[in-house]
């Protein structure tokens, strides 16, 4: 067995575990450092003008955040990238760039979904019939939403699950009568994918005057932006007309925070006042801190958030967003994206890692 074979096997027995203490969470913190310091390049020149090796860093509170565009510039992966069993590409951007998350093995990504999405969506009840709102894996190979919304069906959803995405949009026909069938069979209905399909679909809904009232167990699962080409919905207003188009208390409808640069996802409790608080397993830990000076500021202070995956073995654990948040009880509230100084702070760090990388190249 190889290094990278044991940090996998080790991972997916820590993981397991109902939950870690800090020293425990260090504990695997560190030893993953190590292991992405001695085999990822760019990371490691990062790590060494920040003075930050494995010597030096006693905590994981202390391992360098990566902002996030380096996904785009460089590549950041312990392993040979044409090795990957699965390479995960975010949104292309004005510039046509994408980021890359390469996964050599999937095993720990894929654990880590079905733990906590069984945990925190399904409440550990059986399976539901599920109506998936976004393409297929085949159809998106390289986003990691496709696969996670993927295990989600193969996972939770009964035989009878299904897509409800087309080419042409939206399979509105189906939706139709799939909503109308769990109202006449009283069989608990849930409706996954990404939160601007949502936005389309409440404007069909709308424009037909059709509401429906979904048995109780029935949930919904959003993602993402609320934004479409016609109008953006603020978060209140979106999950109001949720339960007021489909009957399905704001309690149960769930909102995933994740992004393509992670492994592991965060969710809230419902939705039944906004903006949420957003936690997730005991695998992944945040921070919220000053960008200009890397500092956490005091909790309830708004900061830009800093997440330590520790299922992101291949590539970084430590990651700098451009998401501003606030460090509340039990978790923290996501409130959008960076803008003035933070904006100012990230794009300082993204320019000192890509004048690291640039240097580890030469």
């Amino acid at each position: 067995m190889n290094q990278q074979q044991e940090i996998i096997q080790n991972l997916l027995q820590w993981m397991q575990q109902d939950s870690v203490t800090e020293e425990e969470f260090n504990e695997q913190a560190l030893r993953l450092f190590s292991y992405q310091y001695q085999n990822n390049l760019p990371f490691r020149t990062f790590c060494m003008q920040k003075g930050k090796t494995p010597r030096v860093v006693k905590t994981w509170r202390d391992i360098p955040a990566v902002p996030i565009n380096a996904f785009k510039e460089v590549t950041l992966s312990c392993t040979a990238p044409e090795e990957a069993k699965a390479v995960f590409m975010t949104s292309g951007t004005t510039k046509g760039i994408r980021g890359k998350h390469y996964h050599p093995s999937l095993d720990v990504y894929d654990q880590s979904m079905v733990f906590n999405f069984k945990q925190r969506v399904m409440k550990d009840t059986g399976k539901i019939r599920m109506g998936i709102l976004f393409p297929s894996e085949a159809e998106m190979p390289n986003s990691s939403l496709a696969h996670y919304l993927a295990l989600a069906g193969q996972e939770f959803g009964t035989v009878d699950s299904h897509y409800l995405i087309t080419n042409n949009g939206i399979n509105f026909e189906r939706l139709l009568k799939e909503l109308e069938r769990a109202e006449e069979t009283g069989e608990p209905y849930a409706l996954i994918g990404a939160s601007f399909s949502f936005v389309h679909m409440l404007d069909e809904l709308e424009r037909l005057g059709k509401t429906f009232s979904l048995p109780k167990g029935s949930r919904i699962l959003d993602t993402g932006g609320f934004k479409n080409q016609s109008k953006e919905l603020e978060l209140d207003e979106f999950y109001q007309l949720l339960s007021i188009y489909l009957g399905v208390d704001r309690s149960d409808s769930i909102n995933m925070y994740g992004m393509t640069e992670l492994s592991t996802q965060f969710y809230d409790n419902g939705n039944h006042s906004v903006p949420s608080v957003k936690s997730g397993p005991h695998w992944i830990r945040t921070r919220v801190i000053n960008p200009l000076t890397g500092e956490e500021v005091p909790k309830g202070e708004r900061g830009v958030l800093v997440h330590c995956d520790l299922a992101n073995f291949n590539s970084v654990t430590t990651i700098l967003t451009e998401d501003l948040g606030v460090e509340v009880d039990n978790g923290f509230l996501l409130l959008g994206r960076v803008q003035g100084t933070e904006a100012k702070g990230c794009s300082i760090a993204v320019e000192e890692f890509l004048k690291a990388a640039k240097g580890a190249a030469k």
